[in-house]
């Protein structure tokens, strides 16, 4: 888990869906994944995580997304 914050989008179980509560990068970071559509209220589907946990394959909005653990760790979920 990542201290206090709660839990990330990186936390979340192959095969298992979160919805986003808050995005915690700052500028480019932030935008680049609003860009993609994680937004507020989304839903995330986990598909496949890389063996070394790097990226992380996942679908939002019926579309399919790879993430860096990176940027995974900045989207909170429920």
């Amino acid at each position: 888990m990542a201290g206090t914050q709660g839990k990330t989008l990186r936390d979340v179980a192959i095969g298992e869906s979160a919805t986003v509560r808050r995005l915690t990068g700052e500028g480019a970071l932030k935008r680049h994944i609003m860009d993609m559509g994680i937004t507020k209220g989304t839903d995330v589907y986990v598909r496949k995580v890389a063996p070394l946990g790097d990226p992380i394959e996942v679908t939002v909005r019926g579309y399919e997304l790879s993430l860096r653990k990176s940027e995974a760790e900045s989207i909170l979920v429920a």
